[in-house]
């Protein structure tokens, strides 16, 4: 049996990102370490660089998301970017949306124990809760899928003129390009590429920015959503 590996202290650049919710970032690094890997949430050759290359390099997602938007955390797993971005802003109101049990488990036990009253968890897939969730500005994602197969999943959630930031390696700009007919199909009307984190990762965070229109989701969705919206005002008034 291999000794399980240690978690090392915490960077200089976790206090100033972290700021009062220092203490919180550190609990939650040690519970990635410990239950994390007990439950096969996290590999255990990832708590070395836990600090790094995920909770440091999901909160500076931070960097280009609104101030006091709704975000949905699509397949949000462990918790990233979900809950490193959800201890960094408070103005945020943030759904994690996973769809199996053992994570979703997980992800409200850190909600509740660190005390994070703006996020809240949801277990599901995200086209099945498409319509019975309410849309948002922001959908965030990490180590999902492929950006296209991501979008067909993503876009569908958002508002009209809403974003979808995924957090993506040295692929981005080769998926971009290979996805862009189909982001085009689901109401994307703008992308980019941004670096985020200067000072604080390195190499820097990479995320992929999809700008959507007044249909998100494209034609595609719109009678999915218009029907699952007729479905809910009919339950309400039951």
């Amino acid at each position: 049996m291999t000794e399980a590996a240690e978690l090392p202290p915490a960077p200089e650049q976790a206090r100033d990102v972290f700021g009062d919710r220092f203490a919180d970032a550190v609990r939650y690094a040690e519970l990635l370490a410990e239950a994390g890997v007990q439950r096969g949430l996290i590999g255990p050759r990832e708590v070395p660089r836990l600090w790094e290359r995920h909770l440091l390099n999901c909160a500076v997602l931070s960097e280009v998301v609104p101030e006091g938007v709704t975000v949905c955390d699509v397949g949000s797993g462990a918790g990233l970017p979900g809950i490193p971005l959800a201890l960094v802003r408070e103005d945020l109101k943030i759904t994690l949306l996973e769809p199996l049990l053992r994570r979703t488990n997980f992800l409200t036990e850190v909600v509740e124990l660190l005390g994070l009253d703006h996020v809240t968890v949801v277990r599901g897939r995200a086209e099945e809760v498409m319509g019975k969730l309410p849309p948002v500005h922001v959908v965030t994602a990490r180590a999902v899928a492929p950006l296209d197969r991501l979008a067909t999943w993503g876009i569908p959630l958002l508002r009209p003129y809403g974003e979808m930031l995924a957090l993506k390696g040295d692929t981005a700009e080769e998926e971009l390009k290979s996805a862009a007919t189909a982001l085009s199909k689901l109401g994307a009307v703008q992308t980019s590429i941004l670096h985020v984190g200067e000072g604080v990762v390195d190499p820097m965070s990479t995320v992929v920015r999809v700008e959507v229109g007044e249909s998100p989701g494209g034609v595609r969705f719109a009678a999915k959503r218009a029907k699952a919206a007729r479905t809910g005002r009919a339950r309400r008034r039951r």
